[in-house]
């Protein structure tokens, strides 16, 4: 779930709420807001999942680099060995059967940098924008909290008041 729709229900949760008689507070479901709370903790946005994705690519990437220099060794290898009836001849298939692992392994290792430049600006994204939902979600959740307290203390203070307007009527009564 989107963190945002969670945080709308979240808002529509106390807009729902009972009011309480006396004062301005609410009664909450304890487990329904309890419950939305876990579920805004694990709604993490797609980019950490885009992320993996990005880390997955490089790693096929980098095996198919490794593929593709161990076939161009194979076949330097299998030229090299066409070619052992002439001294001239296996002196140029050995320089280009060099050049060929030199060419591919310089090739895979490119290749590999790339997709790690890219799988971590990737990540750092991801992370950046995770971090900011959760710090919006932390600061939603934290004033919903707060309001919430600010109405529990006034909901106590009439409370209290009632009580001891109560035992003020019996100690008069007594009098």
């Amino acid at each position: 779930m989107d963190i945002l729709h969670l945080i709308d229900r979240l808002e529509e949760m106390a807009g729902e709420a009972r009011k309480m008689p006396v004062g301005g507070g609410v009664v909450l479901n304890r487990q329904r807001l309890l419950d939305l709370v876990d579920r805004m903790r694990v709604a993490v946005p797609a980019e950490v999942y885009t992320a993996a994705d990005v880390l997955q690519r490089r790693d096929e990437t980098v095996n198919e680099a490794e593929r593709e220099a161990a076939r161009l060794i194979s076949e330097a290898q299998a030229e090299v060995e066409r070619s052992l009836q002439e001294t001239e001849i296996v002196k140029a298939a050995e320089a280009r059967a060099q050049e060929m692992a030199r060419s591919a392994g310089e090739h895979a290792e490119e290749m590999m940098r790339e997709a790690e430049v890219q799988a971590r600006l990737r990540l750092d994204d991801a992370q950046e924008a995770a971090q900011e939902q959760m710090n919006e979600a932390n600061v939603y959740a934290q004033q919903t909290l707060q309001k919430l307290e600010e109405q529990l203390g006034i909901f106590l203070e009439t409370v209290q008041r009632g009580i001891e307007t109560l035992e003020n009527r019996a100690r008069e009564r007594l009098a």
